[in-house]
């Protein structure tokens, strides 16, 4: 077997392909002289070490994830025409967890939302679904997003994570109830990112080939069983290994330990959604199983590592905006939001042409469109192709939309512009589905585990109206839990 460190290394250059001088010196005026500002290579390399890092994403910054495989196992076409969910369809994958509020150095193990971005190959371009570990979100509009997150992160004066900031805004904010039950559970603290669920969480819309729609939502069943980790374990690991989710991960798939995850849809026919118990299009609910069961598709499997982190993995770039034939959004406010925001920030981290990076570009089909220029363009059309559309010189002269081929999903609506809350229907409110979670999901041992958490979390509370709100929370939620808090904490 040949010794690697045996033989000759080729020559360092520079970013332009020149043979560096030395990799060790730089060029001064005499050994101990000045350094001279034409050492070239110096100032190359230092400008670059300057500019390794770009913009960490505002949430969901501190992950990990892999590439992998899915295979349709099952027959749904019946609702959707997309090629990627056709009978005994492959695509490649690739997988990215993550924390929403901790920021990129941040523990691993601090209790918060998983982040469940998904991307599949297709042929038919990039499908992305964007979503969690939990199958709903705190909010129901976008406009108190930013907000949102500003609660979870830093004060302005201290640069310090703070309880009263946090419980403000989600007593402030009923509508967070079903979520904050999800985060306080065991959710909160996954064993690993291998054993954990995901969802696409929003509810989207699948089309057939009959051109019939219906409303989807997607469920990521993990193959390694759901498994929670302690508090006491979670907080040792923050201290002893603040990467730990990551290094799980890499070990073992780089071990052969493929970890795979099953993916079920709920399907709801068009026309009922105007009639359901609930909103189906309120990303602070779920969709009942007894109403719409979970019906199988298939079976993603993570295979591969990244071989670059930053390349494949920092600068993967998801957007539910990234639909297929067959595939598209909702009127859910949070998702229509994200569609931009998504792709905006993207543009902001990575640069105008972030499409173009190998981890980004469809890998199973091919870019065709009069999109040119801007920063880093380096894949540009044939010369022959005009810069516009429509043009006079045929085949030649560039692609053409095909309305066929490029079939979107839709909805109709009519009304007047208006700012607020979405229409309710029969069954909704802010805290009942948090409440059945919390009595009917929970198993004794959870809703204890799930008390001291909370315990914990209203002693760290420390303005008196404040806490007031968060005892009136939860027993909004569960009377009995409102009043076992009060004597908790």
């Amino acid at each position: 077997m040949t010794n690697p460190y045996d033989s000759a290394k080729p020559a360092t250059t520079t970013q332009t392909g020149t043979p560096a001088p030395s990799d060790a010196h730089s060029l001064t005026v005499g050994a101990d002289g000045p350094t001279v500002l034409h050492d070239r290579y110096l100032v190359e390399k230092l400008a670059s070490f300057n500019r390794e890092r770009v913009p960490e994403r505002n949430p969901h910054a501190k992950g990990g994830g892999a590439f992998g495989e899915f295979v349709v196992t099952e027959d749904v076409s019946a609702y959707t025409r997309a090629a990627a969910f056709q009978p005994g369809a492959t695509s490649e994958t690739l997988l990215r967890f993550s924390s929403v509020a901790g920021e990129q150095g941040s523990p691993d193990t601090w209790r918060d939302v998983r982040g469940f971005a998904l991307r599949f190959y297709t042929t038919e371009g990039n499908l992305d679904i964007v979503g969690n570990n939990t199958p709903t979100f705190f909010l129901r509009d976008a406009m108190k997003f930013p907000d949102f997150i500003h609660s979870q992160k830093r004060l302005g004066d201290s640069g310090l994570r703070n309880a009263d900031m946090q419980w403000d805004f989600w007593t402030l904010s009923p509508e967070t109830a079903h979520q904050v039950t999800y985060l306080m559970g065991d959710r909160g603290l996954p064993r690993s990112w291998r054993h954990m669920n995901g969802y696409g969480s929003h509810t989207y819309q699948w089309v057939n080939a009959a051109g019939e729609r219906f409303w989807v939502q997607y469920h990521f069943m993990s193959n390694q069983g759901v498994e929670a980790m302690g508090a006491a374990e979670a907080e040792q690991l923050a201290g002893s290994d603040a990467d730990f989710y990551r290094r799980d991960l890499f070990d073992a798939i780089n071990t052969g330990d493929f970890p795979s995850w099953d993916v079920y849809v709920q399907i709801m026919p068009y026309e009922e959604a105007k009639a359901y118990r609930f909103n189906p299009f309120d990303l602070t609910k779920t969709w009942s199983k007894k109403d719409y069961p979970r019906i199988k598709v298939g079976t993603f499997t993570l295979n591969r590592n990244p071989q670059n982190f930053f390349a494949e993995i920092e600068q993967a770039a998801f957007s539910p905006g990234n639909q297929v034939p067959g595939t598209g959004i909702s009127p859910d406010k949070m998702l229509m939001a994200r569609v931009f925001a998504y792709s905006d920030a993207q543009r902001y981290r990575i640069g105008a042409n972030y499409n173009q990076l190998p981890v980004n570009q469809p890998h199973a089909a091919e870019v065709r469109n009069y999109m040119h220029e801007g920063q880093m363009q380096f894949t540009p059309n044939p010369a022959e192709h005009r810069t516009y559309t429509p043009n006079s010189f045929g085949a030649a002269g560039g692609p053409e939309a095909d309305p066929v081929a490029g079939v979107e999903a839709s909805w109709e609506t009519d009304g007047e512009l208006m700012r607020a809350a979405a229409t309710l229907h029969l069954d909704d409110d802010d805290f009942g589905q948090a409440g059945t979670l919390y009595r009917t999901v929970f198993d004794d041992e959870q809703r204890a585990r799930f008390l001291e958490t909370l315990t914990g979390q209203g002693r760290g509370i420390t303005i008196d109206e404040i806490r007031e709100r968060f005892f009136q929370y939860w027993t909004n939620v569960d009377a009995a839990l409102g009043e076992a808090l009060r004597r908790t904490v």
